[in-house]
């Protein structure tokens, strides 16, 4: 993949959620300018890859309570470097949770979202641009619990807002149950 993959994409994203035009056209715009987009050391900010994994039946979802943030989010991080947002997703669900049997429901982002992080440390305030992916947990449910986390829950998704009042989480459970009335009960593989 490169930034003009992830152009490509956002277009795409675009033409489905016309509603976001003015947070894709930032997007676009951040990609478009900054060759380094994908680096953790450009300062003003870096494309992030995240990941909503649900359970096989798409009831659950899979939240992490982010140590540093204090708030129950979807797993996700930093490319450093990798231009396939897509593979930072599941990589970083792999390191934050353990799962490793997590497959996307589709190559296309589900959602985005571009939000400052405040400064902390030696780190300044900054920008994330966060790419985030759909996926499917086939395995087991059972985590584990890494370092950027106090805690990881399964829970209903219909329960997110008992968790969070982010308004970007709760457009991702917007945006997962419009899908899910869209396809119907498809809940034995969610993938086709």
């Amino acid at each position: 993949m490169s930034r003009e993959s992830v152009l490509s994409m956002l277009s795409r994203y675009k033409e489905k959620y016309p509603e976001e035009a003015v947070t894709v056209d930032r997007f676009s715009n951040f990609v478009s300018v900054n060759e380094d987009c994908f680096q953790r050391t450009l300062k003003e900010g870096h494309v992030t890859g995240s990941a909503w994994v649900v359970d096989r039946a798409g009831k659950k979802v899979l939240l992490t309570h982010h140590r540093k943030l204090d708030r129950w989010l979807q797993m996700g991080g930093h490319a450093d470097g990798e231009s396939d947002v897509l593979s930072v997703a599941l990589r970083e669900v792999e390191e934050e949770s353990g799962l490793r049997e997590v497959e996307p429901i589709s190559n296309e982002i589900f959602d985005l979202d571009i939000h400052l992080i405040p400064e902390r440390g030696n780190e300044a305030e900054h920008y994330h641009y966060d790419i985030r992916f759909a996926l499917v947990n086939l395995g087991s449910e059972e985590y584990i619990v890494s370092e950027e986390s106090h805690d990881l829950r399964w829970i209903n998704i219909s329960e997110v807002s008992e968790l969070t009042e982010e308004e970007s989480m709760l457009r991702m459970v917007r945006k997962w149950q419009a899908q899910q009335v869209a396809v119907g009960d498809k809940s034995d593989d969610l993938r086709q």
